[in-house]
């Protein structure tokens, strides 16, 4: 049975036979958890509240060190693949296109003891100067990396991490990175970034959620999800939020990954609701379906996870 299949008939047996608490399905099929507007639509937030939201978070995800954080997470990750892979065609000229984009960025994040002084001003310019560096460098070299890998499959993750961030980059090339046109000038800079993000990047971008999960997680790993449901107590003050995932194996390795996975979204989707300052209290569970599974509970950094056995009789 392929993966498909095995999740289109999971799918089915959950909504059959758990039909008293799936009376509200969000999502029936596989989908990406990829903006805030997918975790807000699945807490069914309000439009008043979802302002809130992005308000709350985008300054926080935003901050230099997170924005160049997430990209060289991206590039280092991508870095190791090919070092694994190197027998790909044309890797040669990728990888010194990854090394080129991560030296670019060790010059953002990468100061001289005396060069983070109040005191340091910036160099007097001539003629042989060469011209500032600016983030429209890096977004250059963005699409010379896509272009080398978009045509193998086996960096396809890497090329829409690419793209995503690109968003981005396209809202701030113009700013400067030279790390030597002076302390105050470099913490304006910075500070521009900051505030270029934070205006731009809205509810549905990609861009703004992988920050957000560098920022919560120190990770730029999707979360894929099969399932989705929530309902209310009769007094509407409490909320039950279920996730899950339909698996082919309950092996413990497996387990461990597909709990990693579903406690990652489970984390942020309390993290959006405590930002949306929504007066429902929030019940949040992961739950996991294998065939000729045993049904058990486990906890999970304070997460409570259900493994259901599917029968296909």
């Amino acid at each position: 049975m392929s993966m498909r299949v095995l999740k289109s008939t999971g799918a089915a047996f959950v909504m059959q036979n758990m039909r008293t608490c799936v009376n509200k399905p969000i999502y029936k099929e596989t989908f990406d958890v990829n903006s805030l507007k997918k975790i807000c639509d699945m807490l069914v937030v309000s439009a008043q509240q979802r302002k809130l939201v992005r308000l709350a978070i985008c300054p926080q995800v935003t901050q230099h060190q997170i924005w160049t954080g997430a990209l060289m997470e991206i590039l280092n990750q991508l870095e190791i693949e090919m070092c694994v892979k190197d027998c790909m065609k044309g890797s040669n000229m990728a990888q010194q296109i990854v090394v080129n984009c991560l030296r670019f960025l060790d010059d953002v994040v990468s100061y001289d003891p005396d060069s983070t002084s109040w005191m340091r001003v910036a160099p007097k310019k001539d003629a042989d100067s060469s011209p500032s560096a600016k983030w429209s460098d890096l977004l250059e070299m963005f699409n010379d990396l896509i272009n080398c890998l978009k045509n193998d499959h086996e960096f396809l993750f890497y090329v829409i991490k690419l793209e995503i961030m690109k968003e981005g980059l396209s809202q701030i090339k113009d700013v400067l990175v030279d790390k030597n046109i002076g302390y105050k000038e470099a913490l304006h800079q910075q500070s521009l970034v900051h505030k270029k993000l934070t205006k731009s990047l809205g509810h549905s971008s990609r861009c703004l959620f992988t920050l957000l999960l560098y920022y919560l997680y120190g990770s730029i790993q999707d979360i894929e999800l099969d399932i989705c449901w929530y309902s209310e107590d009769v007094s509407g003050n409490k909320l039950y939020l279920c996730v899950g995932k339909i698996i082919a194996s309950d092996e413990d390795k497996m387990l461990m990954h597909i709990f990693k996975q579903l406690d990652r979204a489970l984390g942020v989707i309390k993290f959006v609701h405590e930002m949306a300052e929504m007066k429902e209290i929030l019940e949040i569970q992961g739950h996991l379906w294998c065939i000729g599974s045993k049904n058990r509970s486990f906890a999970y950094r304070g997460h409570n996870f259900f493994i259901h056995g599917i029968s296909l009789e």
